[in-house]
């Protein structure tokens, strides 16, 4: 595919606009996808490119859980090999679909993680302070890191809220430890899945990097902006943005 100035012009601003809802309220990824269908991208492409923007900002991101001590490495170790194992399978299965498919797909697949993405009352913030290391834990976070790693290595928007929800309700950690173990495993997969595109040729390297530094800012400026009813300003953006999506895939345009 050609790159040209439009899909950059249509590409980097939503992008940007994914990091600044992320850092608000969550939901990037329902926003960056799209970002680069719109712009006309195969949804390979469009997916294997934005891995590679994406992963940028989860690294930032989960560098500061990692500085805040909220990453638990005797958890993480384990939980991010079988996030490779998810992910490479995800992708894989991803590059062998067909592309007509993948994209009726997203019609499904989209607004279930909206509704969980936006759903707070999921969101179970009555874990310990601290990580037990038991049966539970290790067995709800190697297989959240499998499963859900499968889905990142596929598509991808939710997958840090999936990965929270699953750690906050069944390995009962507060939100401030299950946030940084999804992170550290949202990085794996984004990493291993974008390393399987690129591969096989499913990345437009210069509009990814181009949209990760937009992506990054975005989040920088969305951080550092003291919002109140964050939830109330992302919601919307993101309902538009998929009824947008859905209209596109439809009609075929």
């Amino acid at each position: 595919m050609t790159l040209t100035p439009t899909v950059f012009l249509i590409v980097c601003p939503m992008v940007f606009l994914a990091g600044l809802v992320d850092s608000i309220g969550g939901g990037g990824g329902l926003i960056s996808l799209p970002a680069y269908l719109f712009a006309g991208l195969p949804i390979h492409l469009a997916v294997g490119t934005n891995k590679m923007s994406s992963m940028f900002g989860t690294a930032v991101a989960t560098g500061r859980f990692a500085k805040n001590g909220l990453i638990d490495l005797k958890l993480a170790v384990p939980s991010v090999l079988m996030a490779v194992l998810g992910s490479a399978i995800g992708a894989h299965i991803s590059l062998g679909m067909d592309e007509r498919i993948m994209r009726y797909l997203l019609i499904a697949v989209l607004p279930v993680a909206a509704f969980f993405v936006l759903n707070r009352h999921l969101f179970n913030d009555e874990g310990a302070d601290h990580i037990t290391h038991d049966v539970r834990t290790y067995l709800t976070a190697c297989l959240s890191a499998l499963l859900i790693g499968v889905y990142d290595g596929i598509y991808g928007p939710g997958t840090g809220t999936f990965l929270i929800i699953a750690f906050t309700v069944f390995a009962k950690l507060n939100i401030g430890h299950a946030n940084g173990q999804a992170k550290a495993i949202n990085l794996t997969t984004n990493l291993t899945s974008l390393v399987i595109f690129l591969l096989n040729g499913q990345v437009l390297i210069p509009l990814g990097i181009a949209a990760a530094l937009c992506n990054m800012a975005g989040g920088y400026i969305g951080s550092g902006m003291a919002m109140s009813n964050g939830t109330r300003i992302v919601r919307p953006i993101i309902l538009v943005v998929l009824l947008l999506l859905f209209i596109k895939i439809l009609t075929g345009s």
